[in-house]
């Protein structure tokens, strides 16, 4: 009996060690995250109003934004541990999806890696309405889960039009407000004129929060390099310079 009984505590204390030890695995786990100086999601639209040629207007401006050499400037001012940057898709409120994963850029190097997967990447949301705060809130989600811990977070929605579908873009902005991330905008005028207001009152949020303005489409590649930069290191492009020592201008900061 007295064997049997000492049998059954040792195996007690065994899955109890082995328990804790699941316990401490998990929590190194979650703790496990790198730091980096910035936490990024580029969230692109391609809901209906984004047409074949928009879409890779949108894939082919962010892939050259990254090869330029300003931004790799911009994170050597970042800081010394690099940027974590993912890309989305969005449209409906259901309609999300990572087409490029975390991907950590410190250098030139990885920034022109990353452009290469950006300009491979094909489109998986086509058509369907406008969902920004569902996009916002996806975007979130992807910050929290991410492998990486960010000194910043800051989430990029780009877009050309106004929600109609889904909730208010002001309740995607504001939740991810209080979990300390900085909502930026780009607003293509396109088709609405006045889109950039819209996205100052409804869409950005957070401590440095800004819109960046195109006039249109074929400008977006100079929008979103400007925004890129300015986002990454706090920084307006005109104050950058490049490895040669030259300044990175590419313009004035609204391109109306």
């Amino acid at each position: 009996m007295i064997g049997r009984l000492g049998h059954c505590l040792r195996s007690l204390a065994v899955a109890s060690f082995a328990g804790l030890g699941g316990v401490l695995a998990g929590a190194a786990a979650v703790t496990a995250q790198e730091l980096v100086d910035l936490e990024l999601v580029l969230a692109i639209d391609t809901s209906s109003s984004i047409n074949e040629e928009e879409y890779r207007l949108q894939l082919d401006g962010l892939a050259a934004a990254f090869r330029h050499p300003a931004v790799a400037k911009a994170v050597e001012v970042a800081g010394n541990r690099g940027i974590a940057v993912a890309l989305v898709q969005w449209a409906e409120v259901f309609d999300q999806v990572v087409v490029v994963p975390w991907t950590l850029v410190r250098d030139s190097t990885d920034a022109h890696a990353l452009a290469d997967r950006i300009a491979a990447t094909p489109r998986q949301i086509k058509g369907g309405a406008t969902a920004i705060s569902s996009a916002l809130e996806f975007a979130v989600g992807e910050i929290e889960n991410s492998p990486f811990e960010g000194l910043r977070k800051v989430i990029d929605l780009s877009g050309d039009g106004r929600a109609n579908h889904g909730p208010i873009p002001t309740l995607g902005r504001d939740r991810a407000v209080k979990r300390g991330i900085t909502v930026n905008g780009l607003a293509i005028l396109n088709e609405i004129p006045l889109l950039d207001r819209y996205f100052r009152n409804n869409v950005i949020g957070g401590g440095g929060a800004f819109v960046m303005v195109a006039k249109d489409w074929q400008v977006f590649e100079k929008a979103i390099l400007e925004k890129l930069v300015r986002e990454i290191s706090l920084s307006p492009l005109a104050a950058l310079q490049t490895q040669d020592g030259r300044r990175a201008d590419v313009g004035g900061s609204a391109f109306r």
